[in-house]
């Protein structure tokens, strides 16, 4: 198991990416922290997981806000005594539209959620990570931060800024054996899939999006998952300041 002896929390893991992710750390033997917003969501999955012989815990709590972090971070030492891993996977976008049709509340939504739950996820785990000797941020960007498109402009913009804020701490905070690394996930089936695409999430209008992928489909949270355990685990130990594209070629 490659993570075992490890606890990870997870943002955002009550469905999608997130789901996948946690369900993958679990099954290669990590204590989870399932964080979401929606609290029977994060409930049904450490359920799940438990269900499977895995051991996690549901923090409902809202990433824009520090109180929630202070609390996620009090839950998971209360349950695991130590958390040696972060991914911060909770994500949200404006709809795809003209970038003059994005209202003041959409953007600041998506920075608030994108670029500030970082922020605050910064200022919560780096003490423990520094306390207990490092750990592993695993932050969940978008191939939108590489080669960003028309219509999703701002989400386009916290996306490369998450991918600028991790290389600059993986440079600050690499003297403490702390890692930063990012996975870039191309489009996948989750929640926010229509938004991305602006359109319904139809099989005519998919297929749209898959011309642009080489390999020919969507991502899956497995294949997210799969990256992320990689990162995490301890055969990247030597990786920091990393994003890897799991985009089946679409920033080629």
């Amino acid at each position: 198991m490659r993570l075992k002896g490890k606890t990870a929390v997870v943002t955002g893991a009550g469905s999608g990416f997130g789901e996948g992710i946690a369900k993958t750390f679990a099954r290669e033997g990590a204590n989870v922290v399932i964080n979401d917003l929606n609290a029977a969501a994060a409930e049904r999955v450490a359920s799940e997981i438990a269900l499977a012989g895995g051991k996690a815990i549901a923090v409902t709590g809202d990433v824009t806000r520090e109180a929630d972090w202070n609390a996620l971070l009090d839950a998971a030492v209360q349950d695991f005594d130590v958390v040696h891993i972060v991914v911060n996977n909770a994500g949200t976008t404006h709809r795809n539209k003209p970038v003059l049709e994005v209202t003041e509340a959409e953007f600041d939504l998506v920075n608030a959620v994108n670029v500030k739950g970082l922020y605050w996820s910064v200022r919560t785990f780096v003490p423990h990570f520094r306390a207990h000797g490092g750990g592993s941020f695993v932050n969940i960007a978008s191939t939108a931060g590489v080669r960003p498109r028309p219509g999703l402009v701002w989400y386009n913009a916290t996306k490369g800024a998450m991918l600028v804020a991790s290389k600059a701490l993986a440079a600050e905070l690499g003297p403490d054996n702390i890692r930063v690394n990012c996975v870039n996930p191309v489009i996948g089936d989750t929640g926010l899939t229509s938004e991305f695409m602006g359109v319904p999430n139809t099989p005519e209008n998919r297929q749209r999006f898959i011309a642009g992928i080489p390999l020919g489909r969507f991502s899956t949270p497995q294949d997210i998952a799969n990256a992320c355990l990689y990162l995490a685990s301890d055969e990247a130990a030597f990786i920091t300041g990393a994003a890897i594209e799991v985009d089946g070629g679409r920033c080629v």
